[in-house]
């Protein structure tokens, strides 16, 4: 196991060199590509200041440079080991412990690395709020279903998760907004962001002061939260759903499930201890796709409800030709899904006994 998990963590190396260059050559090969003048715009600059500020990206960045030559340099400051620099941008030896380099942003003129760190626990917090909640409403309601095949629960449920399934993410959003924050309706809900500037000097759990409830940051939190969440996670539990009823009724028809049944068992045995377990295995396979496409979700998702994580920052680096922000995130997402790939392949060997990675 150990072999192959060492195995895996190598070949992301060229996996994500690839995806990198991928995007480095979209960006480079776009109307007007990636260029000094490109980023200096119009501003409302005298042509000294201009041709200063165009030297200067020139210099930081090598955009005067060809375009391999440019990612070749973004390379080497991404990568751990490599060819170290001066202050003037000469290379000066190499060096196996130079550490990473993800440059400064052209847009927010900050290092990219303290930028990422502001925004991805915001992504991640909404993946891991809404990765368990897929999961468990698309087990109960297909296991239900299948055990209630062709009853009324199994009719509503199978309908209900294709309409859910079949709505974009975007009208999803719109609607939720339109009707459970908007003013001239329920206004249940916050309309952006995933916290109140007053909650930031609340305690953590509510509690009462004075005689009036003070929700406090965790549940003010957990307020901002619902809307995204639910437009997050309605097509994934959808779809997950009735996989898991087409999974379970194929499992319920077997031979060891009828051989369960023969031996006396009952039937909640036969279904948890032996049909359940074997139906976890398609599961685990559309995991592995799942994180990718909640990271891609979370681009519409974060610029309907207004929240500041990797999705809004993904949209704000490509409209901004931000190079050094836009392949950081491409970097960045491009790990994560690999990751879950690989935890994806691990789950298999903890459902089923007969795979192995020896």
């Amino acid at each position: 196991m150990l072999n192959y998990l060492l195995r895996r963590l190598l070949l992301m190396i060229p996996t994500l060199l690839g995806i990198t260059l991928v995007v480095f050559t979209v960006m480079a090969l776009s109307p007007g590509g990636i260029t000094a003048q490109s980023l200096v715009g119009g501003a409302n600059m005298n042509p000294q200041e201009k041709a200063a500020l165009t030297a200067y990206y020139n210099q930081r960045y090598g955009l005067d440079q060809p375009a391999p030559l440019q990612y070749l340099r973004w390379l080497n400051n991404v990568s751990p080991i490599g060819f170290t620099q001066d202050a003037e941008g000469d290379y000066t030896g190499f060096s196996f412990t130079k550490g990473m380099d993800l440059g400064n942003s052209f847009m927010y003129g900050r290092p990219v690395s303290d930028i990422l760190a502001e925004r991805i626990p915001i992504t991640l917090l909404l993946n891991l709020v809404t990765i368990p909640l897929i999961y468990l409403i698309a087990i109960v309601v297909g296991v239900k279903a299948a055990t209630d095949r062709g009853g009324r629960f199994d009719v509503v449920s199978s309908v209900s998760m294709l309409a859910l399934w079949s709505i974009p993410t975007m009208l999803a959003g719109v609607l939720l907004l339109g009707f459970f924050a908007n003013t001239q309706y329920f206004q249940w809900f916050p309309t952006a962001g995933i916290s109140s500037r007053a909650a930031q000097d609340m305690p953590f759990l509510p509690h009462l002061l004075g005689g009036e409830f003070v929700p406090g940051y965790l549940l003010d939190r957990l307020w901002h939260l619902v809307l995204p969440v639910i437009c997050l996670s309605y097509a994934g539990f959808a779809g997950l759903a009735k996989l898991t009823r087409t999974s379970v009724l194929e499992n319920l028809q077997a031979d060891y499930a009828r051989t369960a049944r023969a031996k006396g068992l009952a039937e909640e045995d036969v279904l948890w201890k032996h049909v359940f377990r074997n139906s976890l295995l398609p599961l685990i396979t559309v995991s592995a796709g799942l994180l990718p496409s909640l990271l891609a979700g979370s681009l519409i998702v974060e610029n309907i409800f207004s929240i500041n994580g990797m999705g809004q920052l993904a949209v704000e680096a490509v409209k901004g030709r931000d190079r050094e922000l836009v392949l950081s995130i491409t970097w960045i997402s491009g790990f994560l899904t690999l990751i879950g790939y690989l935890i994806a392949d691990f789950c298999y060997t903890l459902v089923d006994p007969r795979v192995s990675y020896d």
